[in-house]
């Protein structure tokens, strides 16, 4: 099973993947090709639904679903694609997702998990080889900040705002 990291603690994902055999009533994340396949299908499904986003596709497609959907799983498919870094403030910002905003991929490093987490993702995917307890202490990192950007436990200050 996965690790997630899920305010501030490793848990077990309670998600399955598209394909993975999951039942009717098993929260699911699909492809977001596979949610455009047949919308109505999935949204009518028993289930918490959610979709993955791969780099290159159009976040703002999923303005019409998004109200139905549970979780947004935003893939970071190496280091140096920073692509899913906008996709977590446009869907926090501009779209007005609540659900749970998820970093999936190996791009998911825990150097990065606080600067994720200040772009709205408030779930983390670790690879295989992500020391669990390092990365619930990269979110704590630091306590003042200076850009405005989603909160998070632990800030004590913010220097600036928008």
């Amino acid at each position: 099973m996965r690790r997630i990291l899920r305010r501030h603690e490793v848990v077990e994902d309670a998600w399955r993947l598209w394909g993975e055999g999951a039942a009717d009533s098993d929260p699911v994340i699909v492809p977001l090709a596979e949610l455009q396949k047949d919308t109505g299908a999935w949204v009518a499904r028993k289930g918490a639904l959610g979709v993955r986003l791969a780099p290159g596709e159009c976040v703002e497609s999923l303005g019409d679903v998004l109200p139905s959907l549970a979780l947004v799983a935003v893939e970071f498919p190496n280091v140096g694609d920073g692509r899913g870094f906008s996709y977590g403030r446009l869907l926090r910002d501009r779209l007005h997702f609540a659900g749970e905003l998820r970093a999936v991929g190996g791009g998911v490093k825990q150097d990065k998990i606080f600067l994720l987490a200040r772009c709205g993702f408030e779930s983390f995917e670790l690879g295989e080889t992500e020391r669990a307890d390092e990365a619930v202490a990269a979110l704590r990192r630091y306590d003042v900040v200076y850009q405005p950007g989603a909160p998070i436990e632990g800030i004590r200050r913010q220097r600036f705002f928008a």
